[in-house]
This record gives structure tokens, sequence and C-alpha cells, in this order.
């Protein structure tokens, strides 16, 4: 692997000890790894096991293909914050001409590939010869890609062919695939960097381009080809997610952007250029998926862990940066020669025996010692951003203090990917049964499949697990509600007038169901004409600015239904004195802030699916499932719509 070598200064200390300081600071990243895993170990008794180790490296994969494409661009003294919306573009054009366009799946492999690599040379050709900054122009690659997404999948996930989703599975029932697949494409990084004319390059333009320019290289060109590999291994990193996830989702891999250009950085290399290896990186995203790993483990709140991996990726920078000035310079870039890859080499040997025999002894404290609660359920929600959820995050921890259960609550952020990851972590843990809320239904479907083999019991709530058995599932029926609001509305609108929608999240299963239900309501009332329709992803602000945007053309609107309290509490707002008068506004959800608007008269109605009780009930057939009690299959909580004659008597 291409070695980013780190020399002391002349007076170093000597001996042991000062060989030990030596090896420890020039190798900040590692070190690092081997504390935090050495951590984990004394602190979870179900981190140092084969099946969470592999869970690891299986969450550490795209993070990390991703991070060895942008490994180039970081050594030129570039950016790129497009592959994540290159990933989720690439899967989806997969997904699409495999299906939709019925093409063979190799040639659908390819054009997802070559939509990477366009991608990465429309990046390229805008930063060398439009002379846009490279912050700016993958900005922009940021935006269209995830546009051109959600376009070509009309928001909605697409299916992923089966024999592509094998590369989300196993090899021999223990290794996973893509594993192996970041394997190869670290080693082809590190052969690139190290061993290839456009590695030597990308050092010489990351430490002088200007120099380099002098001394002869094509400057522009190479940074097409830079941005080219960054296209190619965020491509790669979106087919290996969207096999994870059996389904290409046009919302997939949001924020792992800086998430790869976190592991690069913490890895080693210098946002200034000039410095960075293949090693490093690989070890940056393996901290990243400890870190996420062991606070699930830990059962850390869901917003303490964003706080902890934001310290600990400062820290790690910080001790980076404290390295290089107690002494250690960088030599020419890619210059290593084979005594300094020796010695690399013997660090890493050395790092692995260090941290196997402090593990194993860490380990011997968790033998006998499984003390506590005899039931731990998991929760993993598809955010906390959101009011209705937070209520039955609220409900399920009310009912497990009363019924002595230890719950861990996640909150997966509406990223199907990461909620595949936390659920993957319940499965490794001691846990007696999961909770699951769905990002998505289908993506969901894999990782309750894992569960499925450990025969650990899943309860869904809210929404459904497709191509998996769930034990029961809690819910209202999002469809129904749809259809209530539309007769509610309707009816208060006296059968006609016009009317705009607020959709939720393009692409999730909430947002489908009750657009359906609500489009199925209002046939019945041809009097009612729906002059627009724009997704506000269930958010109160984007609410008020798509609802402001939506009134300069159509001023004279009759009536609003949001797919959620939040965006009718932001319609609201926009709507200002004509909100509960001249214009009526239905919601969906019962959130209390949305009651409070239904009592105050700006809200007319909200479709209230009671969450907390959706909460409480999923907790309830959780625990009776880990002890082997029949459990309904089905468990429906009453929708009701609240107005405010009925809303004084309502509880949610």
């Amino acid at each position: 692997m291409a070695t980013d070598t780190l020399k002391g200064k002349p007076g170093a200390q000597g001996g042991a000890t000062g060989g030990l300081r030596r090896l420890l600071l020039d190798n900040g990243a590692l070190t690092a790894l081997i504390v935090l895993v050495i951590a984990m170990s004394a602190l979870s008794g179900d981190f140092l096991t084969a099946d969470n180790l592999l869970n690891v490296g299986v969450q550490a994969a795209v993070t990390a293909i991703l991070a060895f494409g942008v490994t180039f661009v970081i050594v030129s003294a570039g950016i790129d914050l497009s592959v994540g919306s290159v990933a989720a573009l690439s899967a989806t054009v997969l997904a699409w001409s495999a299906t939709e366009a019925g093409m063979p799946v190799v040639l659908a492999v390819l054009l997802s590939v070559l939509t990477g690599i366009a991608c990465g040379l429309v990046n390229g050709f805008l930063i060398s010869y439009g002379k846009l900054p490279p912050f700016i122009a993958t900005l922009a690659m940021l935006s269209v890609g995830r546009g051109l997404s959600l376009v070509i999948s009309q928001g909605s996930p697409i299916a992923f062919p089966d024999s592509v989703s094998h590369l989300g599975d196993t090899l021999g029932g223990w290794l996973p695939v893509p594993v192996l697949v970041m394997v190869v494409m670290g080693l082809i990084t590190a052969f690139v960097l190290g061993r290839t004319y456009i590695g030597r390059s990308m050092y010489a333009i990351g430490g002088n381009e200007e120099a380099a320019r002098l001394s002869g290289l094509r400057v522009k060109r190479q940074k097409l080809a830079i941005y080219a590999f960054s296209g190619l291994f965020a491509a790669a990193a979106g087919i290996v997610l969207a096999s994870r996830l059996s389904s290409a989702q046009p919302q997939a891999a949001q924020g792992y952007e800086l998430d790869a250009i976190a592991a690069v950085v913490i890895g080693g290399a210098s946002l200034a250029g000039g410095t960075g290896k293949a090693s490093g990186t690989l070890i940056g995203a393996l901290i990243l998926a400890v870190l996420r790993n062991g606070l699930n483990l830990l059962s850390v709140s869901a917003f303490w862990q964003q706080v902890v991996i934001g310290v600990v990726i400062a820290l790690a920078v910080l001790f980076d940066t404290l390295r290089r000035k107690a002494g250690a310079v960088t030599p020419a870039a890619g210059a290593s020669g084979g005594g300094n890859r020796g010695r690399q080499a013997l660090t890493y040997v050395i790092a692995a025996v260090v941290a196997v025999a402090v593990v194993g002894a860490t380990s011997l404290l968790h033998n006998g010692s499984s003390g506590g609660k005899d039931q731990k359920i998991g929760l993993s929600l598809s955010t906390l951003n959101n009011p209705f959820f937070v209520q039955i995050r609220n409900g399920a921890e009310a009912e497990a203090k009363k019924l002595g259960v230890d719950l861990t609550v996640t909150d997966a952020q509406n990223d199907a990917s990461q909620q595949a990851n936390q659920l993957q972590n319940f499965v490794s843990g001691s846990l007696s049964a999961v909770i699951v809320n769905p990002v998505d239904s289908d993506a969901a479907g894999p990782s309750v499949r894992s569960a499925n083999k450990d025969d650990i019991p899943v309860i869904a709530v809210d929404r459904g697990v497709n191509k998996a058995d769930t034990s029961a599932l809690v819910a209202s029926d999002n469809v129904e509600g749809g259809e209530l609001g539309a007769r509610a509305l309707a009816e208060k609108l006296g059968g006609k007038g016009t009317i705009v929608i607020l959709q939720g999240q393009a692409g999730t299963s909430a947002s489908r169901e009750r657009g359906a239900g609500f489009a199925a309501g209002l046939k019945k009332y041809p009097g009612i004409k729906v002059v627009a329709k724009q997704p506000a992803d269930f958010d109160r602000t984007k609410g008020l600015d798509v609802m402001t945007n939506l009134l300069q053309a159509h001023p004279d609107v009759d009536g609003v239904f949001a797919e959620n309290d939040e965006m009718a509490l932001g319609a609201i707002k926009a709507l200002g004195s004509k909100a509960g008068k001249s214009v009526q506004v239905v919601g969906f959800d019962g959130t209390p802030d949305g009651l409070t608007a239904v009592q105050d008269g700006t809200l007319y109605a909200s479709v209230a699916q009671q969450p907390k009780e959706l909460g409480r009930i999923a907790v309830q057939n959780a625990l009776r499932a880990a002890e082997d009690e029949k459990v309904e299959q089905t468990v429906k909580v009453p929708v009701k719509v609240v107005t405010k004659e009925n809303v004084a008597g309502f509880e949610g």
C-alpha cells in the first residue's frame, strides 16, 4: 500500500519507550482504533463476537468504498461533496435499467458504473476547464445527482434484481460480500496511489499544483481522471449499498459524503493535499463504524451518539495535528521505499498482536457476568426529528419502565441504510426482541431476515416489513387515514373547491400510502380539484416554504391536505389569517402541536393515529413474543379524525 511515512526529528527519544512513543505518534488513527476497540470490548460483552465484528466490517464497507474514491481527490487538494448523491443515482440507474427498461443485468451494471464515471468527469471538467472551485462544482453535482435519482425513480424505491442483490449476501454463510468488495477496492486504491503514474501525479498536484504543471504534468487532464475515479468508486458503493437493502432508494446515502471525507482525514490525509493512503482511509472508516456499532450496543441515546461521533472526529484530527508538530515530517509524496513499507507492515503486525492480547483479556471480564434485567428490547425508529415518532418513543419507554424491560432506542434519521446497520447491531446484541418502525418496508427486509435466522422476534410498528417474518404488526392504516382525511376536507368544503397537497419525504412508505389513500378518497368528490402537490419532507420549515411558493401561483386555494401535522403547521404559518377561515387545512398524525392548532381553529382536522398507544402496544407484544406467548399477527390501533368538536376528549 502507498505509505505516508513519518520520520522523527534528530534527537528523538530513544530506547524501547521512545520507540513505542514513536510507533503510537506515527500511527495516530491506528492507535485510536485500537483504543476504541479495547474500550468497546471492556464496556460491552456483545461487542467482541464474530457476528458483531463482521457487522462492523459490513457497516464500514460503503463508507470505506466512498472514502477510497475521495482519497484520490483529497490527496490532490480537492474535495468531492457529490459522492453520496452519485452513489444513489448509480444504484437507481441500475435498478431502473434492469427492471423498468428490461436490460440484461450485466449491461445495467455497466450503465450504472458509467453513470458514476460520467458524474465524476462532469465534476472534473467544471473544476479543470470551467475554473469552478471544487466545493461549488461538487455541491452542484450533489443536488443534480439527487434530483435525477428522484426523477428516474419517481420518488419511490425500485426493487433490485436478485442477481445483483447477492452482493449484499455472505459467502459460505458467514463472510459478507460487502467486506470483500471493500478489501478489493482498498487494494486497487493502494495500487493506484503507490504504483501508477496517475497516483504519483495526485500527490504532486496536491503538494504544489503550479510546480506540477511547470514540471510537465497535464494537470487539467489528471483532474478529469481523478474525479472520474471518485465517481467510479461512488457507483460501486451505491451498488453495494442498494444490494444490502434489496432496493435502490432515491434518498439513500444522504450525508455519506461527510462520513467519507471524515474517514479520509481521520486516516491521516490532509485537506491541504499531498498526503494520504489507502490503509489510513480504511482505518478511518472502521473507527466510524466501531463508534456507531459500540454506541448502539451500549444503549447510548441516538442524540448523544451524534455528539460523541463529532467529538471523536475532532479529537482524531487534533491528535494528527499534534503528532505532526511533535516532530513528524512528511517525505516526498509516494516516495516510500521498501524499508519503510516493511516498517509499516511491522507496525500493523505489532498493533494486531497488542489489540488481540488486550481485547482477549478484557473479554474474560464478561464471561459469566451477564447480569441485569432479563429482557432487553431494541426499538429502531425511522426518525426522532418528528413529534409523531417522538410520541411513539415516549409511549414505548413508559411501557418498558412499567414492565421492567431494558429498552434501547435508535434513530435512523430517515436513512434506510443507517436503519439496516442499527438492526444488524440489535441482532448482534443480547436482545430478546426487536421493534422496528421502517424507513422503507422493502429496505428493512434483509435486516429483519437476519433476525429471523437468529430466532429473534421482530415487531413492526406503524409500517410493515416486506419479504420477512414479523411476529406482529402494530399499526393504524395509513391508507384508511388518507381516505378519512380526504372525506373530512371535502365535506368541510362542501364537495367543491381547489386544494393543494403537501407530500412527505419522497420514497417513504408512509408518504406513498397516505397519498394513495387521499387520492382514493377524493374520487368520491369530483367537485374537488387538486391544483398542485409538492413534497415538503414531513418538515415544518419546508412546509412553510413550499406553501408560500404555492400561494404565489394559487392564491385562491380553498384547502390544504398535508401528509403530517408538521407540514400542516408550516402551511398554516404561510396562510396567516386565511388558515381556518377562507382556507381549510387537514393534517395527519395527531401530534400535540397539531391538536393545539385544531383547538385554536387554525387546523381544521388531524387524522390522529395515537402514537403513544402504538409505542405502548408494540412493547407489550415484543415482550410476549420474547417469552414465547401468543401474539396477534396484526394489531390495529384505531385512526380517528380529530376536529374542534372532539379534540377535548382525545388522548394521543
